[in-house]
């Protein structure tokens, strides 16, 4: 008999995408109903994002109320609602491997959004906000930057926005900047003393991202100002690409796999080099801890870089665990609202970001586990926003609620989608906060 659940750890199997069988469109069917059948019976998941309600109302409205009454075409409603986030595998669903039912709802959608992208291709909204480096390099010449950000800002524009390539005209978009982080690092040439621990090598390698590169710099700046005050040096590492993750929510596998071609060999040789891993956005530092490896799970420097990524808050609790962080605040944070980011909870880490705040003298922190609704694209899409803004009022009243002196999110653009219902104040990334603490 099958077990009402499973008390055993997680296991994720690879993703087996080079197989024909995995873009089979009738062996998918099959898959996504019997997936479906146990989600309509089970729906724990009902409040975690809308690809579960969306779901659960095509059962309920069909003809037999069960999942082989919802016409197959369908389907792809709750596809296109999955934004990959994970949380419904690991904190939710009783079903996943080990259990015999073998559920992994997020790899699923993954499948399907792949097999549609296979078959239909993608819009051109869809090309553009997944091709990161590409615009990014555009928009952040001098004088684009600063016409696109102005446009951004207008109304008139927004709606034209919105008319023409569906991105939500309420929804924020990130600035671009012309000085881009590996501008601003372009000299920094750290003189510190490296100091290892049983778990870091002490010194570490940067991968700036495309948000960090062209959105947010200053992220970059932060991490490298509270790290080197720890007196861990940091470098940044050059020629980098987008980590893959909008490629692979687009379901465009073989786009993922040119950019792990082209990043993987250049971190495998940091990795040989004793650095350590960093990203300052949880999603890109998921991408290789995880997804890549199940991805391409025969691939030996795939496994090599997955094994020295690390979150940067993760990181500095391991160096506090051995006694090396520098608790020396300056200054306290009264206190502060934090959102805990869906791909920084499903790295199994624990709230290691929360952990190092509450060090800081005078500072409250309260922790908000539950999902902004942002994804990167999925807030931006005129289809998505509104449902997007649903998902995030939960979080939105709880910052509210605290009335916080500081609030933000380890995932900035997450911090910026909270933001939308918040007007009085800007968000402030966690990095950010510790350098306040430093007074650096």
């Amino acid at each position: 008999m099958a077990r009402e659940g499973s008390l055993e750890a997680p296991t994720r199997h690879p993703i087996d995408w080079h197989q024909p069988d995995f873009y089979n469109q009738d062996l998918l069917n099959k898959e996504l109903e019997r997936v479906f059948d146990i989600c309509h019976g089970c729906r724990r998941c009902v409040s975690l994002c809308h690809a579960f309600p969306t779901l659960f109302d095509l059962v309920d409205e069909s003809d037999t109320m069960e999942v082989d009454g919802v016409d197959k075409k369908d389907y792809m409603k709750v596809v296109d609602h999955c934004y990959l986030c994970d949380l419904c595998f690991l904190t939710k669903c009783p079903y996943i491997p080990p259990h015999e039912w073998q559920l992994d709802f997020p790899h699923l959608m993954l499948r399907a959004k792949a097999v549609d992208f296979k078959n239909n291709g993608t819009s051109l909204r869809n090309k553009i906000l997944s091709n990161t480096d590409s615009v990014g390099n555009i928009m952040s010449t001098a004088v684009v930057s600063q016409v696109v950000n102005f446009v951004n800002k207008q109304a008139l524009a927004r709606s034209v926005l919105e008319s023409t390539l569906g991105i939500h005209k309420s929804a924020h978009l990130p600035e671009y900047h012309s000085k881009t982080l590996s501008k601003r690092l372009k000299n920094h040439s750290p003189s510190l003393a490296i100091k290892a621990t049983e778990t870091t090598t002490g010194k570490v390698a940067l991968f700036g991202t495309c948000y960090g590169e062209y959105n947010e710099p200053h992220l970059g700046e932060d991490l490298v100002a509270v790290f080197e005050h720890n007196n861990i040096p940091v470098s940044l590492v050059n020629h980098s690409r987008c980590c893959g993750m909008p490629k692979m929510e687009a379901g465009d596998l073989e786009a993922v796999a040119a950019a792990k071609k082209h990043n993987i060999p250049v971190l495998a040789k940091l990795v040989d080099q004793g650095f350590d891993l960093i990203a300052p956005v949880p999603s890109c530092a998921l991408m290789f801890k995880q997804e890549l490896p199940l991805l391409f799970p025969d691939e030996p420097d795939v496994q090599k870089v997955a094994a020295a990524f690390f979150d940067p808050f993760e990181y500095l609790m391991l160096r506090h665990k051995a006694g090396e962080l520098n608790t020396g605040f300056k200054n306290s944070l009264g206190k502060v609202a934090y959102h805990v980011a869906c791909h920084q909870r499903v790295q199994n880490i624990g709230m290691k970001t929360r952990e190092l705040l509450q060090l800081i003298q005078d500072t409250e922190v309260t922790a908000i586990e539950r999902c902004s609704g942002h994804d990167g694209t999925y807030a931006v899409k005129k289809e998505f926003h509104e449902i997007s803004m649903k998902i995030a009022r939960p979080v939105i009243n709880r910052v509210k609620k605290v009335e916080a002196d500081h609030y933000g999110s380890d995932c900035p653009m997450a911090a910026h989608q909270i933001a939308n219902g918040i007007e009085d104040k800007k968000p402030e990334h966690p990095l950010t906060l510790l350098r306040l603490a430093y007074g650096i």
